[in-house]
């Protein structure tokens, strides 16, 4: 079980931070989290269920290619990753978005990062205008939503829109029923599927209405696709296979992917980002003057990873026992997610029964609300607790024993 520490208390982001562009950004959820829970003790061993830390063992192939690689930590890193990860990164889009492979070019369609946080915040930089059609630009996101987008549209001067993704919506973002004047101000739209925290999957029809309107209101789609190989039943539909089947290509589709979840391997700190030719160049001339290089030694071990699926699906099949073990214990009380390690619990009220909780069975997770924008039922995420099935099977069977409990005694 884990231990818990005493959280850090952390000032609030209008006061943390001096910039007036960035005093609008949300408070992290965590900061609030520790601030919620304060020195509230725990009624039982306490257990967290609220971090997404996918803290899984280091593959042996992973280990050899960094000591392999050691020395060259000496060596300044190419923005574009060495010849070995292109072609180990290219040959994995290809297969596992069922691609022609004369359609993805190693020097052109990807490009390597430090974790796709690090690409989801950059990225706006060099593709936000400074006005969009005479107005400030809008970039789009689903709410609840993960913070580094907010960030990212605030500090390149955008004005983030919180677009709510809902149940009667499929917990999916509806940018086409935005308004007209609302769409003409758009420079990009995040989506993130399978999406953090509820676990929707976009369909084909999803994505191609997306396209759609990018295509309409000239803007770019930022995917995030992070948790596209941990899955239930079949693979996502994911963004460049979308997008290909409409279009016969890529244009204004950049996708994220992560080896965070993936591979289980959050401290590698490595991704990459594919899609349209003339975006990744664009990006790839930011980064080479703006953004840090992965290191050489981390290239290595990455391309070891895109090129091994043997242990994405272990991987896969770990949280695959995981679900399953939460549909069993809480049955009628959880909804199953399309994808990714989080349930996303229906409560009353997620921030007072996140705070019962971990009073009465000493588990802690994160309040819906959160994640999200706007006061009380106007978040989107008011009513929900999320819940992160990623420490180990034994740990995960004896907190959920509590959850059903503590949800059963209403």
């Amino acid at each position: 079980m884990t231990v818990l520490l005493r959280p850090t208390k952390f000032p609030a982001m209008s006061e943390a931070l001096s910039s007036p562009r960035l005093a609008a950004l949300p408070d992290g959820p965590f900061a609030r989290l520790a601030a919620l829970l304060g020195d509230e003790k725990p009624g039982k061993a306490p257990i967290s269920l609220a971090l997404g830390d996918p803290s899984g063992a280091v593959p042996d192939f992973v280990k050899e290619a960094l000591a392999r690689e050691a020395a060259r930590f000496g060596n300044y890193p190419q923005i574009a990753g060495t010849e070995e990860w292109r072609q180990a990164a290219a040959g994995w889009v290809v297969s596992r978005f069922a691609l022609p492979a004369d359609r993805i070019d190693p020097e052109r369609h990807v490009l390597p990062l430090n974790g796709t946080r690090d690409g989801l915040f950059s990225v706006l930089f060099p593709f936000v205008p400074e006005r969009k059609n005479g107005r400030r630009p809008i970039v789009a996101m689903p709410n609840p939503f993960y913070q580094v987008y907010a960030a990212a549209a605030l500090a390149c001067g955008a004005e983030p829109l919180y677009v709510p993704a809902r149940e009667e919506n499929g917990f999916l973002p509806d940018y086409a029923a935005l308004p007209e004047a609302t769409l003409a101000r758009i420079a990009a739209v995040y989506v993130c599927s399978p999406s953090n925290p509820e676990g929707a999957v976009a369909t084909q029809a999803y994505w191609d209405t997306l396209f759609a309107l990018a295509e309409r209101h000239d803007f770019i789609v930022l995917a995030d696709e992070c948790y596209a190989d941990i899955y239930f039943d079949a693979p996502p539909t994911c963004a460049l296979t979308a997008r290909f089947a409409q279009s016969n290509g890529f244009s204004r589709l950049l996708t994220f992917h992560s080896l965070s979840k993936r591979s289980g391997l959050p401290g590698l700190r490595s991704g990459m980002v594919a899609g349209c030719a003339n975006l990744i160049a664009k990006f790839r001339a930011f980064r080479n003057v703006a953004g840090p290089q992965v290191p050489t030694p981390i290239l290595a071990a990455s391309a070891a990873c895109w090129r091994d699926e043997a242990h994405v699906a272990a991987n896969r099949a770990a949280y695959q026992e995981k679900m399953a073990a939460a549909e069993r214990i809480l049955d009628h009380r959880m909804r199953r997610p399309g994808g990714g390690f989080f349930l996303w619990l229906k409560v009353a009220n997620g921030e007072q029964a996140t705070l019962d909780l971990w009073r009465q069975e000493g588990i802690r997770v994160l309040p819906g609300a959160y994640m999200g924008r706007g006061n009380n039922q106007e978040n989107p995420g008011f009513s929900y607790v999320r819940v992160a099935l990623v420490s180990d099977l034994s740990t995960i069977l004896t907190a959920l024993e509590r959850v059903r409990s503590f949800l059963d005694r209403g």
